[in-house]
């Protein structure tokens, strides 16, 4: 093997993955195609040295090549950000051969956009909690229909709050509905009704796997903190020691102010658009739960509804909060003593 220093671009794809190799002084030792396989990438890089380290963009499947790619070789293998890579080219045409290299040219100049590759039994819990999240979002669409249904149907004078057992009742044995309404809230009911189940049975499994896990245990501990709610910011945020600060992990999941200043003109642009949108709204439930059985909180919340509206105020509550969880969570290393 020739003791050189290399850096390797790779371009992920199902069937086969792009591979370029540059040296210290840009110059390109190979661009070319090989077999979806970390043994194939290993092969072939290998005749040119030991890499500096490997890039990747980040998207589907290129997580758990990066785990194996590390496992066959040893490389460090880094995800990059797709987003940033797209606005990094330098030029609106695209091909596997420029993706390559821009990615190994990243890595040369120390400039690659990198993001954090979770390790696997984290993703493993993401794919669990989205699967959770996917089963909720048809739940409430399957409760919109069957609203919507009955509004055109004008029954809306039931004897109950929705979705209470009584009204559930009311609902199955009403005879205001038309035959082929009937029929159709019918299924819609039966397919409510294992979706619930269903959520029930992910709920046992995200159980089961987090019994072990010491960060899921420790969110737990926190007041306001159940199954769920731990076990999506275990999922999302991974590891709360790759942020810096409290305030950088609130960045990161989309719960901090956006400062939209110019010059002498000063002005909010609400929340900041990026990160987990279902991260954000698990921690603003998370917030409204503060707020309504802990002293602290619901201090905080009525102070900030005095001079905001109600929703900037929970979101600052929501912000808070996190970045009190990242202390919690992150141990202080202990003050050295000067003699």
């Amino acid at each position: 093997m020739v003791n050189l220093a290399i850096y390797v671009g790779l371009d992920y794809h199902q069937d086969s993955i792009r591979v370029c190799v540059l040296n210290a002084e840009e110059r390109v030792l190979v661009n070319r195609d090989c077999a979806n396989d970390p043994l194939a990438v290993w092969d072939l890089v290998a005749q040119f040295g030991y890499p500096a380290a490997c890039a990747l963009e980040a998207c589907c499947g290129a997580a758990d090549f990066a785990d194996k790619l590390h496992e066959v070789s040893g490389w460090q293998v880094k995800l990059a950000h797709a987003g940033y890579v797209r606005k990094l080219k330098r030029g609106p045409d695209k091909s596997d051969h420029d993706d390559a290299y821009l990615l190994a040219d990243l890595l040369r100049v120390n400039y690659l956009p990198e993001v954090w590759l979770a390790p696997s039994n984290v993703r493993q819990l993401r794919r669990l909690v989205r699967y959770r999240q996917q089963l909720k979002r048809t739940r409430t669409e399957i409760k919109q229909q069957i609203r919507g249904l009955l509004s055109e149907e004008r029954l809306l004078a039931a004897p109950a709050n929705p979705w209470t057992k009584a009204w559930l009742q009311w609902l199955r044995t009403t005879d205001g509905l038309l035959p082929e309404s009937r029929w159709v809230i019918n299924r819609q009911l039966a397919r409510l009704e294992e979706l619930i189940a269903e959520i029930a049975s992910v709920d046992e499994r995200i159980e089961a796997v987090t019994a072990e896990d010491t960060v899921t245990a420790k969110l737990r501990e926190q007041p306001g903190v159940g199954l769920i709610t731990a076990a999506t910011l275990r999922a999302e945020i991974g590891s709360f020691q790759r942020f810096a600060t409290g305030k950088q992990l609130a960045r990161f999941c989309a719960v901090t102010p956006c400062n939209a200043s110019s010059g002498k003109r000063q002005a909010d642009a609400g929340i900041v658009k990026s990160g987990n949108r279902e991260l954000r709204t698990i921690l603003l439930e998370t917030a409204h739960r503060l707020a309504r059985w802990n002293d602290r909180w619901r201090t905080l919340l009525e102070r900030l509804k005095r001079t905001k509206p109600a929703t900037v105020a929970i979101v600052a509550v929501a912000n808070r909060w996190l970045r009190w969880l990242y202390h919690q969570m992150v141990p202080r290393p202990a003050l050295e003593l000067c003699g």
